[in-house]
């Protein structure tokens, strides 16, 4: 997710004057009316199945990915009124054993994954079944993405014209002045007034906990009896609400680099602990830099480094890189960085580049998307928004905004304010806010379920999964210690995808929290220019 999973250690600033209008309730008691509506729109979804053909074009996904449609209401509490059509996708089970072709895998049924955002497509997640890491499991599950309500091709939210969405190039000042905090803040109450004008009435049902009442009609209309599921990033978040509001409905459930779902986070203080831990990942990525200053020239120390970004910085607010890459869109390709450190050599290559006078590689990694990205990223933005706006209270005072920002820039500069700029809407926000369940399972009512944590993870601070561990009884923490990117299952780590394996294979979790040593850090790569 962008910043839509957010924690560590800002829970020392003070949050105050939050106002929110309470979550809608039934005659029966909150959520009554909408629970009712989901059992009937899980019946017809049962009954109906999913016809799946071919994937729809601008997907883009091969012939052996197929698709079909699922349709949930647009207000559970009406299940009768307006429909919306999900697109899902598939792969089926290859039954073969890829370490013994001659041995036949039994079936699993559905492995269902959402990869975050919110506003992220898992469409592509099926093709997962083709890298080495993911074969056993691809053998034994279905592996089915889907598009989330609000995210394209599933009735596709929009908050304004996507030939706007890319401002560039563009300033990142770490310390705004008053004239452009007020600028940004026009822009965001713009950006809001456009969300309601667009969406109408229908912009208040884009929320998390509709979107965990999509997941139970989605199982059922893959005719699971119970759901296994993974989620990545806000997809854990997903996943906690559904382990509470359906718990006799899972059967095994993995949570990749978690949302903290402590109703008190969500989300204006889990965008505060985003900012704090993204400042720790940026040191870990100067000094890696700093360590191989052989190969790009910034320094080798950390200070060196940040001296040689705010020189770039300093020199693309003069003179844009290739007419569209400023500041803002520097800060935004080493953010990125700092969610994957695979990305790390190609960003150090390009700001070594760019600073001994060839732009192109900036350019090229951050410079402005093609018209169909715009599209794309206009989407994500507008269901990101829609969602955490949605789901809970947030400040509706820029003062509040302003002063636990300015004192936390003090000591995390890099992603604050952008951070801001990115949430800010949510003040403005003219729909009604959702109440944050609180969510909790007793021993026994939920299946055992897998928390995978990186413990450096700057998208999604540590502290989430600890949380969540203490929430979910009989749920096991499995720690890649001293790493930091976003999203570890199925990837380099023998040792995480190990305990991965054996939890959705056998249904084996460790007898107690575990951790896995740090995958290797990234080397330069060899096409690396050494500074002169």
């Amino acid at each position: 997710m962008r910043a839509a999973a957010l924690y560590s250690a800002a829970g020392s600033l003070l949050l105050t004057a939050l106002t929110a209008a309470p979550a809608e309730a039934g005659p029966a008691g909150p959520g009554a009316a909408e629970a009712r509506g989901t059992a009937v729109a899980a019946e017809r979804a049962a009954a109906a199945g999913i016809e799946f053909g071919s994937c729809p074009k601008a997907e883009e996904l091969p012939e052996a990915v197929r698709c079909g449609t699922v349709t949930v209401p647009l207000d559970y509490a009406h299940p009768g009124g307006e429909q919306l059509r999900l697109t899902v996708s598939r792969v089926r089970a290859t039954h073969r054993d890829p370490h013994n072709s001659k041995r036949k895998v039994p079936g699993q049924g559905a492995l269902l994954y959402n990869p975050g955002g919110p506003g992220a497509s898992g469409l592509y997640f099926p093709l997962v079944g083709m890298v080495p890491e993911w074969k056993r499991i691809a053998a034994a599950y279905d592996l089915v993405g889907y598009a989330p309500r609000g995210v394209a091709p599933s009735a596709p939210l929009s908050c304004q014209d996507p030939g706007d969405f890319f401002k560039g190039p563009r300033a990142a000042p770490t310390r705004p002045s008053d004239a452009y905090k007020r600028e940004r803040a026009a822009e965001a109450e713009a950006y809001a007034r456009g969300c309601a004008e667009r969406a109408g009435r229908a912009l208040r049902h884009y929320h998390s906990l509709n979107n965990a009442r999509d997941l139970e009609v989605v199982r059922a209309a893959l005719g699971e009896r119970r759901l296994t599921f993974m989620g990545a990033s806000y997809g854990t978040y997903l996943g906690a609400l559904y382990a509470e509001l359906f718990p006799s409905r899972v059967r095994r459930m993995v949570f990749d680099s978690v949302v903290n779902p402590d109703p008190g986070q969500v989300w204006y203080r889990n965008n505060l602990d985003q900012s704090e831990a993204f400042e720790d990942r940026w040191t870990d990525f100067k000094e890696w830099m700093a360590e191989h200053d052989a190969a790009y020239g910034l320094g080798d120390t950390a200070r060196e480094v940040q001296n040689s970004y705010e020189e770039a910085s300093t020199r693309l607010a003069a003179r844009p890189a290739g007419g569209t890459v400023g500041p803002a869109q520097l800060q935004g390709a080493f953010l990125r960085a700092g969610y994957y450190d695979d990305y790390w050599p190609h960003r150090a290559e390009a700001l070594s580049a760019y600073l001994q006078g060839d732009p192109q590689p900036l350019v090229d990694q951050a410079g402005t998307r093609t018209e169909e990205g715009a599209v794309g990223a206009e989407n994500s933005s507008a269901v990101y928004t829609a969602v955490e706006c949605n789901d809970a209270s947030w400040p509706t005072d820029f003062e509040v905004w302003d002063r636990d920002n300015t004192r936390l820039a003090r000591r995390a500069p890099f992603e604050t304010w952008d951070n801001v700029w990115t949430n800010l809407p949510c003040a403005y926000w003219q729909a009604p806010r959702q109440r944050p369940l609180d969510v909790r399972t007793a021993p026994g009512e939920l299946p055992p379920t897998l928390v995978l944590a990186a413990e450096r993870d700057a998208a999604t601070p540590y502290d989430g999964a600890l949380e969540l561990r203490r929430r979910l009884s009989g749920s096991v923490l499995v720690t890649e210690r001293d790493a930091g990117t976003h999203g570890i299952a199925g990837g380099a780590n023998a040792c995480v995808n190990g305990h991965l394996e054996a939890y959705l294979l056998n249904g084996r979790l460790p007898a107690r929290d575990e951790s896995c040593a740090p995958r290797p850090e990234p080397e330069p790569r060899e096409s690396a220019t050494p500074a002169s």
